[in-house]
């Protein structure tokens, strides 16, 4: 009984301090919001104020649908960034699947050379990168950032899809085999559904870097036809002047997809964040 009432506990802990950092998270947002709609004048006097008659002011997403081409912009980012999640989920959970079922020669180091990616920032290859795309004649295309990015999420997805596939019951995947089902169909109709709520995770924590990511955007496809929205942004920053209104506008409206997918997968999170928890 003691036992159980202490899982409960450190399952109700995990909720709170997720929903806290959560609030805590979710601020910046608030304010960039919140000024986006106010004047310059008010945005500078009062940041933290909400919005009101004496200085509610659009004219910031009207700059923003008035110069440039953002809708473009926001189809490049959106392409890339699901394109990336699909690549990253499916050969991610295919590797992690391939680590945690089968045992070879080399299993060990093959994992542990795929999970360096998550301390080895890709940006110190940017170099043979550029140099790559160049010969592949990938620049200024979005599948050069396709490619960076889901070379990018793969070792974290690797490393957290593998730890949960290791969880799956031996004794469900045995039954399948024993009833004919071919390695694929245990994969894709037995274990991913039994860790959605580590895919979940991983697609959040994944798509957050690349749809505001600035630098591959920038040296890969700066492009007017391949800007990304956070790259497309940037055209109201100036060296001398900045349209703040436009900026916090724009970010505004960058913001809607990730509150969207995490709207989408909030409780699949909550469950692949808290599983480890109460284990």
């Amino acid at each position: 009984m003691s036992q159980a009432r202490h899982s409960a506990f450190r399952s109700v802990a995990a909720h709170a301090v997720l929903i806290s950092w959560t609030v805590i998270a979710l601020f910046p947002v608030f304010v960039i919001v919140v000024n986006s709609m106010k004047s310059r004048k008010a945005i500078f006097a009062d940041p933290l104020s909400l919005p009101g008659p004496g200085n509610f002011d659009l004219v910031g997403y009207t700059t923003v649908l008035a110069q440039g081409d953002f809708f473009q912009y926001f189809l490049n980012s959106l392409i890339v960034t699901v394109a990336s999640l699909f690549c990253v989920l499916l050969f991610g959970a295919m590797a992690a699947f391939s680590l945690s079922e089968y045992r070879f020669r080399g299993n060990t180091l093959l994992g542990l050379y795929l999970a360096l990616g998550i301390m080895i920032p890709i940006r110190l290859g940017t170099v043979a990168i550029l140099q790559m795309m160049v010969a592949s004649g990938l620049v200024n295309t979005l599948t050069a950032l396709v490619l960076v990015y889901t070379a990018q999420g793969l070792p974290l997805a690797v490393f957290i899809l593998s730890e949960f596939m290791r969880t799956v019951s031996e004794d469900l995947k045995n039954a399948g085999r024993i009833d004919g089902l071919s390695e694929y169909t245990i994969f894709f109709r037995l274990v991913l559904p039994l860790v959605r709520p580590a895919m979940a995770t991983v697609a959040v924590f994944t798509m957050i870097p690349i749809w505001n990511d600035l630098w591959f955007p920038l040296i890969l496809a700066p492009s007017e036809g391949t800007k990304t929205i956070t790259l497309g942004s940037q055209v109201f920053i100036g060296q001398f002047v900045t349209n703040w209104n436009a900026v916090l506008a724009a970010l505004s409206l960058a913001i809607v997809p990730v509150l969207v997918l995490y709207l989408i997968f909030s409780r699949q999170l909550i469950r692949g964040i808290t599983a480890g928890a109460v284990k």
